[in-house]
């Protein structure tokens, strides 16, 4: 049952890849499934079939935490709300953008995810455990250079458990919670950094309507303006894309 979930979980992540950032185009047949509920069915098929279903619906988020996307999206959501604009861009485009910088960053990992497990495996030239095995290394690979040291070793702390010499050796249930930890703290960090210009202008609206004595008037509907004048002047969305992307090398 383990190696169920474990096969199902790095094919959900390796077969979006692989379909994403495949360079020809090749005949290639989804996988058949057959459910027979009449006579012969035994417990142990029917629970197989329903962890299936079960992480077949986890897959979406799977996809989410163990790529770029995490860091992508917290920071352009971050960054709308540092400018003040409540829900413009709305958030279909932020999350359709942020899939697109995600496929972006992503394109060598899974060009040698479909060229070393997937398309070998669909010509039956490797076996399921070699595929499964490649896929995970490929993805263990994006994952190494992006985790933090000190948040592996946050969860070999708790279980009190030796940390291992090389970080190939860390197990995939410590390492995808620790990339995720890694890439919410980068995000945050980067977050802050957006936050700063657009506070100073709040200060200084703020400031100037006070001297005048308006003291009603909200600062926020005055410094909107000057925030989206600033952000365009500067080709804001293009600095913040380009430190995105080359936060990742």
């Amino acid at each position: 049952m383990k190696n169920l979930l474990k096969a199902l979980l790095v094919f959900s992540i390796g077969g979006w890849l692989s379909t994403i950032f495949a360079q020809q185009s090749t005949n290639l047949g989804l996988p058949g499934l057959s459910v027979n509920f009449g006579q012969g069915v035994d417990l142990v098929d029917t629970i197989e079939l329903t962890v299936l279903f079960t992480v077949l619906t986890l897959a979406p988020a799977v996809l989410i935490l163990c790529t770029c996307f995490t860091r992508i999206i917290v920071v352009l959501s971050f960054m709308r709300q540092a400018i003040g604009t409540q829900s413009m861009p709305p958030n279909q485009l932020l999350i359709g953008f942020a899939m697109f910088l995600s496929v972006f960053v992503m394109q060598p990992t899974g060009e040698d995810i479909y060229n070393n497990a997937i398309k070998p495996y669909m010509d039956k030239k490797i076996s399921t455990t070699l595929a499964l095995d490649r896929i995970e290394g490929s993805l263990r690979g994006f994952m190494n250079k992006q985790v933090r040291k000190a948040d592996i070793g946050l969860f070999y702390d708790v279980t009190g458990r030796q940390a291992p010499q090389s970080i190939n050796d860390v197990p995939i249930h410590f390492l995808i919670p620790a990339f995720i930890i890694s890439e919410l703290k980068t995000a945050f960090q980067i977050g802050f950094l957006l936050y700063i210009p657009f506070l100073i202008l709040d200060m200084v609206v703020a400031s100037v309507l006070m001297a005048m004595g308006m003291m009603m008037l909200p600062p926020v509907v005055i410094s909107l303006p000057f925030k989206l004048l600033l952000f365009v002047l500067v080709d804001g969305w293009q600095l913040v894309t380009g430190s995105l992307l080359r936060s990742f090398n």
